[in-house]
């Protein structure tokens, strides 16, 4: 059964590998990037640059690669392994272990940011203090997506916008409402809308698409 209580939750959140990868990679990286030294007022620019970006790469990423279409071309269907996964979560909301961000997307990614802010930061102190914080953030992100789809209802006012939002996003409307830990994103790019002028869509558990095709029904 869905955890009720934060301790509960909590426990049930380590039981899956994807917040124990996490919870490694940014051990490591914040390990390393102590060890580096060095610290200077650009390390406050990433983390503040990072936390900026943040809710637009959630819209992003939401909006064009979970919600992606199955395109046909030349009589194949191309739809990515994400999307799919994405529209199994919206036809069962309340099921946990599809929930995750994928194991061979997450260390792609953990290999893909690690080699990127080392060819991007003038040295590798800027570069690890950038991995650890998008890594911090990426945990922050899989916690609150979590505990939203559980039977836990946050206390403070702040999450309990993150929990509405997300919840409406699922129940209201499949076009509004994208971001998760930030709302940053939605208010920027037209998806905020209050809920009461919004129509409840039939289509928030398919996503408008005939799962056994994978193409549009």
């Amino acid at each position: 059964m869905s955890p009720s209580r934060l301790s509960e939750a909590l426990r049930v959140f380590y039981r899956h590998p994807t917040p124990w990868l996490l919870s490694l990679t940014i051990a490591i990286a914040f390990s390393i990037r102590v060890y580096l030294g060095g610290l200077s007022l650009w390390d406050l620019v990433i983390v503040l640059g990072l936390l900026g970006f943040w809710p637009v790469q959630e819209w992003l990423i939401h909006v064009f690669i979970l919600h992606a279409k199955p395109r046909r071309i030349f009589g194949w269907t191309f739809d990515s392994y994400s999307a799919r996964k994405h529209r199994a979560h919206h036809r069962d909301p309340l099921t946990i272990e599809i929930l995750f961000i994928p194991l061979r997307f997450l260390f792609l990614g953990i290999v893909l940011h690690t080699l990127a802010w080392n060819l991007l930061m003038p040295n590798a102190s800027l570069a690890f203090t950038g991995v650890t914080a998008y890594f911090v953030l990426t945990l922050h992100y899989e916690w609150i997506h979590y505990l939203v789809h559980t039977r836990y209802k946050p206390k403070s006012a702040r999450y309990q916008r993150l929990w509405r939002n997300h919840r409406l996003h699922h129940f209201k409307s499949e076009h509004y409402w994208f971001g998760v830990t930030m709302l940053g994103g939605d208010r920027l790019l037209g998806t905020a809308a209050p809920h009461t002028q919004i129509p409840t869509s039939q289509t928030c558990r398919s996503l408008g698409h005939d799962e056994d095709l994978g193409i549009a029904a």
